[in-house]
């Protein structure tokens, strides 16, 4: 029996008391970050759906739960007995959420949400609604926290520095390239919310988020000195020492909302309406000059430094031993012991920990065997945990996190002798990862303009995979990073030209619900290619370098130019990964596996 109806009633009593008629529940921190810390997780607590991705909008007597293409199939299963109607994103007949509040709005009501955990353009988004329905706007209140009455606290975990070895540029150097953008936009201050371009700027990390090494923090940088709310328990005294050599004043975490009702008439604030929460932004006295602008932290910190990119490839290349010796490890020992999906994503983390700097996986594992694969976000739990027979295929979504940097791999291993549907699906994405890792493209193009290429194979049959191809990613940071990504249609945030020195993932797919599902995910280096008269062409470097299954392939599927391409990438593999082995064994597997076809 589900307890959400319960809490459901709970929150409209309260809504009932606080004269709100309608409630907005997003996935978000005060700091607009894509994953939230337990802290945070009141969607998931109001709804019932775990998911990372989703927003609920609740009624009186209505309760909607909006997600996308990731986790149709996961919301679906966990909204069943909670009286919660999910609402698949981007799908026919279904109203987006703004257009579904304008709709149901009246006049004379009232929409209320927690003004922290909702961004200034969604915000202003709701206030015009309500003003255009006649309706008003109540921000103030987080009814969630009332019946969430064993609420985890906040996190207190500690902060750690990451040194110039790898982050290639000091605090001082990074503050600089911010103040000349602010200057740039006759700015005084610059109200910097998102912790991990805080992060980034101050060359720290820490884990107030599961898997993610950030800190939950506000920063307000003006032209002479930042000023940090964190909370300082969390800061080493060498710490806070460096910090306060870069002119970093410290401040209690939440006193930035009343400091920033403080700002002199004459300052004028920098502002990203996307990153800034409505609160604070709301709190800006009225008389201080706004001037709108992208985090500048947001594009530096996409385009990595040589440092960083000598780093990411060490990360790399440990990250593809550790998967060659799994892959060996899952396909010589399925029918020897029972391995599970949670049993296989432990082991994996065994092989990263011996790599060395290995400090924790770098977002939640998808371990996932069978149907379960088709599961996009699929997470393994003691509750669906199922053993790895023959017959099926096995899809492994994971990243590690390594004091070099971050890594994003899938990999989709044949369990035996699988169904030749499921060799000609594997061959299929085989195709579109390799036909967009060999684009040579002109500089300036977006990834919406190469999206086709790993497309293509896909819709030439009348099929489809229902996420992004590609996404940025970060160096010890988010896994998802703007400001690019691969997508066929128009997405705020991932919409920018392709710089040198990005690093993107190549991660197109296929998922049949209730049989298999298959994924396969490089990353991938923009590089600067030939200039001549047509102009600079840029390319991208395989920098993932793990055999695709060959047990899986089926040759007959593939012109001679794909077949070269698929060859040529698994040279490149064994010739990187083969002086790091000192196995006989591994190296006779490694050379079976990246054969040419």
């Amino acid at each position: 029996m589900s307890i959400i109806p319960e809490r459901l009633q709970a929150l409209r009593a309260l809504m009932d008391k606080k004269g709100i008629d309608m409630y907005v529940v997003p996935t978000a921190d005060f700091h607009q970050s894509e994953y939230v810390g337990e802290h945070f997780k009141a969607r998931a607590f109001i709804t019932g759906f775990t998911g990372s991705a989703g927003t609920a909008v609740i009624t009186k007597n209505e309760a909607r739960l909006w997600t996308d293409g990731r986790y149709f199939i996961q919301a679906a299963a966990q909204l069943k007995d909670t009286t919660v109607e999910l609402m698949k994103m981007g799908e026919p007949g279904v109203p987006e959420i703004s257009e579904y509040i304008k709709d149901t709005l009246k006049k004379g009501q009232t929409i209320g949400f927690d003004g922290r955990v909702v961004s200034v353009g969604e915000g202003q988004e709701y206030e015009a609604i309500a003003c255009e329905n006649g309706a008003s706007v109540n921000y103030k209140e987080d009814l969630i926290d009332e019946i969430w009455t064993d609420r985890p606290e906040l996190s207190t975990e500690p902060v750690f520095a990451l040194g110039i070895e790898y982050t290639g540029e000091s605090v001082a150097d990074k503050l600089k390239r911010t103040r000349e953008q602010m200057q740039k936009a006759g700015a005084t201050v610059h109200a910097l919310t998102t912790i991990d371009d805080i992060c980034w700027t101050l060359n720290i990390r820490g884990n107030d988020i599961e898997f993610f090494p950030l800190v939950l923090s506000y920063a307000l940088i003006t032209m002479n000195s930042v000023e940090l709310y964190i909370n300082e328990n969390k800061l080493s005294e060498q710490i806070k020492a460096d910090l306060a050599k870069d002119g970093v004043v410290l401040h209690p975490y939440n006193d930035v909302y009343a400091d920033i009702c403080k700002l002199a008439a004459n300052e004028v604030i920098m502002v990203d309406p996307s990153k800034l929460n409505y609160a604070l932004y709301q709190n800006i006295p009225e008389a201080v000059k706004k001037v709108e602008k992208r985090n500048p932290a947001i594009l530096m910190k996409a385009i990595k430094n040589e440092v960083e990119i000598k780093n990411i490839k060490q990360a790399q290349l440990k990250d593809s031993v550790a998967h060659l010796r799994y892959m060996k490890w899952i396909k010589e020992n399925v029918n020897k012991m029972e391995i599970t999906e949670l049993v296989a994503e432990k082991k994996l983390d065994e092989f990263r920990a011996e790599m060395g700097n290995f400090i924790r996986p770098s977002f939640a594992p998808i371990s996932s065997y069978g149907e379960h694969a088709a599961i996009v976000h699929y997470e393994s739990s003691p509750e669906t945990d199922v053993q790895l027979k023959e017959g099926s295929l096995f899809l492994s979504d994971t990243g590690a996190g390594f004091f070099e940097g971050s890594t994003d791999i899938t990999r989709t291993f044949a369990i035996g002798e699988v169904p030749q549907i499921m060799k000609d699906h594997f061959t299929l994405v085989v195709i579109s990862n390799l036909s967009l890792a060999s684009a040579k493209f002109l500089e300036g193009s977006t990834g919406m303009v190469l999206d086709i290429l790993s497309r293509k194979p896909f819709w030439d049959r009348g099929l489809n995979f229902n996420h992004g191809t590609g996404h940025g990613v970060g160096y010890l940071l988010n896994i998802h990073e703007g400001p690019a990504g691969f997508r066929w249609k128009y997405r705020p945030g991932e919409s920018e030209a392709l710089h040198e020195g990005m690093i993107i993932t190549d991660e197109p797919g296929i998922y049949i619900e209730g049989s298999h599902g298959i994924r396969l995910e490089n990353e991938i280096l923009c590089r600067k290619g030939e200039l001549n008269e047509y102009g600079q062409f840029m390319y991208f470097e395989p920098i993932t370098l793990v055999p695709f299954d060959l047990d899986a392939i089926n040759p007959d599927m593939m012109t001679a130019e794909q077949k070269e391409l698929l060859n040529d990438y698994h040279k490149k593999v064994y010739d990187a990964i083969c002086p790091l082995l000192k196995d006989d064994d591994e190296k006779e597997f490694l050379k079976k596996y990246t054969r040419a076809i």
